[in-house]
């Protein structure tokens, strides 16, 4: 079975999609095409809203991969799940995916300003973190001032594919310590702001840094020997 379009990764900024329900079960509703992004990255995945013509609606309240690439719309409750061959309106939660989004993308700039390898993180819709490979102290003022500077330059954001080989080749592009990206799609996609940073991602993001927003470092903890852990929130 064709595990679906995956719209978000052409267009973040999609909130609603035409689909036809593929397969449904236990597991969730599978589609031919969504606007819905699986949990996956350290990002939740999205929620939102399946309607129908005939006026039934079904709430999604997770969304995430599973065997095969196929992305499952977990549905609220125990009602019975559309029927396949239905065709449905697929509606995001959309403050919560922008916030993701903006928060995605502002960790990407506390990755540039904190050149570390990175051991964990997570995204929120309110405030997120990372985990460095670190001993050194961290300057919650001074990280915070250059995050802001970084996003008032509002550099643009874009993605761009490689291959597996050219990944290979730039193994200085893979940040994270403990997580490599995924290879089975034959491309990998990065995640470009010029100047800033270039490193593979396949979540969501703003088109530019100044969509951000003003933010500051919440809080700064030590993980053990060699692990800080950065918090950020919106200002």
């Amino acid at each position: 079975m064709n595990p679906g379009e995956a719209l978000y990764t052409e267009d973040a900024y999609r909130r609603s999609c035409k689909a036809t329900v593929t397969a449904a079960d236990a597991e969730g509703v599978m589609l031919d095409r969504t606007v819905f992004y699986p949990l996956g990255g350290g990002q939740p995945g999205d929620t939102g809203l399946l309607r129908a013509a005939d006026g039934r609606a079904w709430r999604v309240t997770d969304t995430r991969r599973g065997d095969g690439g196929h992305i499952r719309h977990l549905l609220e409750g125990d009602a019975s799940a559309p029927e396949p061959g239905l065709e449905v309106e697929a509606t995001l939660d959309w403050d919560r995916r922008y916030a993701h989004m903006r928060m995605h993308t502002c960790l990407h700039l506390l990755g540039a300003v904190l050149r570390y390898g990175v051991t964990g993180g997570q995204v929120g819709a309110a405030k997120s973190r990372l985990d460095f490979d670190t001993r050194e102290d961290i300057d919650k003022a001074r990280v915070t001032d250059a995050l802001n500077a970084l996003v008032r330059a509002n550099h643009p954001v874009r993605s761009r594919w490689i291959t597996g080989e050219e990944l290979d080749a730039r193994p200085d592009l893979v940040r994270t310590l403990s997580v490599q990206p995924p290879r089975g799609a034959g491309q990998i996609r990065l995640l470009e702001i010029p100047g800033v940073d270039l490193q593979p991602c396949g979540g969501t993001h703003v088109a530019a840094t100044g969509e951000i927003g003003a933010v500051t470092v919440a809080k700064v903890e030590n993980k053990g020997k060699r692990n800080k852990r950065v918090a950020i929130a919106f200002s």
